[in-house]
């Protein structure tokens, strides 16, 4: 069994006979069966109780008069998010803007994870853009259909003309499943070098300019998080456009 992280070997010996089982029901078989759960999803998971935790707080110590700076830090995210989704996906923009809000903050700290000397940042391992990828497919391709009804949408791939029709719906049909391996490869991409180049410098010259490099990790990972849910915003306004 290779090393792993003190959260990774709590959770395995946790947790770890019951996944292995449940994994094994279903006809996977784990690398190490004594312990199923990865660094990544260790992390993955420490994310998300961190961030349930956050906004329960905000939410139990919510006051108009007396904000706490978890609340104010709760409500830039809010607004700012808020504002994008305005601008790219337009009227209705509201009933969205949970799903992208979670999508950005999940992908920002787990890019962040990987400034820690140590620890690998999930993203930097393919399955988990992919991971992210594929219900990020489904969520706009199922408003998508409920804004407009199978036909409706099905009218969105076949294009304007009849005529090319049959050639435009294969085309947009392509280009919306590359969508997925697009979200996949960008974000893994960028973040397996950026870890790559941090672990480099880090080995090679381990005082001063690895700071440089943590820095620049820092500015990377901002700006994929906030490249995933712009891409998210884009594709879930084609999908919920109406047809003139």
């Amino acid at each position: 069994m290779p090393e792993s992280l003190a959260i990774t070997r709590l959770l395995n010996h946790l947790f770890g006979g019951a996944v292995a089982a449940v994994l094994q029901a279903l006809g996977l078989h784990p690398a190490h069966p004594a312990a199923p759960i990865n660094d990544a999803f260790a992390l993955e998971l420490l994310v998300v109780a961190g961030l349930i935790a956050f906004f329960l707080f905000v939410r139990l110590s919510l006051s108009v008069e007396r904000a706490n700076p978890a609340q104010q830090i709760a409500e830039v995210i809010h607004e700012a998010i808020g504002g994008q989704a305005e601008q790219v996906i337009g009227h209705g923009y509201e009933r969205f803007q949970a799903f992208v809000t979670c999508i950005f903050l999940f992908v920002l700290l787990n890019n962040l994870l990987g400034v820690i000397p140590g620890i690998t940042a999930p993203t930097s391992l393919v399955v988990v853009p992919l991971g992210l990828a594929v219900p990020t497919f489904l969520y706009y391709n199922f408003h998508g259909l409920r804004e407009n009804g199978l036909i409706g949408y099905l009218k969105q791939l076949a294009g304007p003309i009849w005529w090319m029709a049959p050639l435009l719906f294969v085309i947009e049909t392509i280009s919306h499943l590359a969508r997925v391996l697009s979200l996949t490869v960008r974000l893994y991409a960028n973040m397996f070098a950026g870890d790559l180049l941090t672990l480099v410098f880090f080995s090679l010259i381990p005082i001063g300019v690895p700071v440089i490099f943590l820095g620049l990790h820092v500015f990377i990972s901002f700006i994929q998080a906030f490249v995933f849910m712009l891409l998210t915003m884009i594709y879930l306004s084609l999908a919920v456009a109406h047809e003139h």
